[in-house]
């Protein structure tokens, strides 16, 4: 009698936090250009905005969520919709979908950085346990988010405009520190370049 042998068939992902990380950071570096009064506008940003800062992170996102990653899962996922939603606000804004009703108050992205900066405490608490370059983006995500939001509602933006730009500046150069070194360790299969140990004030359980 012939035996049926089953064999079971494990699909392997590769690590795509790089991918998600340089996402971030390219779209980061991009608009701080325009912050930082580099560059002007917003429609040159778009492309980058949707591919880099969207695309890269929610679909590196899927596979962290794929390998049980839930920090990189969440957190590439969560900023890949921010900047989908960046994109749109920028594309209304520039005229793409015809002229803006009368009521369209631009002020309302400001509640939604404070949102997200609710969110992003969370974030910063896992983050300091994850490593301290992710604690450090974190910290200045926060502060981005603070001043984007007060800059928007019309607040100091003196103060607040700067402290976005160089904010967003920090974010970008720390992140391609991260993806960078993500990347050799993983490609190397040992410690290259070093995001810093957790602090280890909090332990899992």
């Amino acid at each position: 009698m012939t035996q049926l042998v089953q064999h079971e068939t494990k699909i392997v992902h590769a690590d795509a936090t790089a991918l998600g990380v340089f996402g971030l950071s390219l779209i980061t570096f991009v608009a701080s250009s325009s912050k930082m009064g580099w560059t002007s506008g917003s429609v040159y940003l778009m492309p980058w905005a949707l591919f880099l800062g969207s695309v890269a992170q929610i679909w590196a996102a899927g596979i962290d969520f794929k390998r049980n990653n839930f920090f990189g899962a969440i957190v590439l996922g969560a900023f890949g919709l921010f900047w989908v939603a960046v994109m749109m606000h920028w594309a209304i804004a520039n005229g793409w979908f015809g002229a803006q009703p009368e009521n369209a108050d631009p002020r309302q992205f400001a509640y939604a950085c404070f949102g997200y900066l609710i969110f992003c405490v969370f974030i910063t608490v896992a983050a300091f346990e994850a490593n301290k370059v992710f604690a450090a983006i974190m910290i200045l995500i926060l502060v981005l988010l603070g001043s984007l939001g007060l800059q928007t509602l019309g607040i100091n933006p003196s103060l607040f405009g700067p402290l976005a730009a160089w904010s967003e500046l920090l974010i970008s150069l720390l992140g391609f520190y991260a993806a960078g070194a993500i990347f050799l360790n993983g490609f190397f299969g040992r410690p290259v370049l070093s995001l810093g140990k957790p602090m280890g004030w909090i332990k899992k359980g």
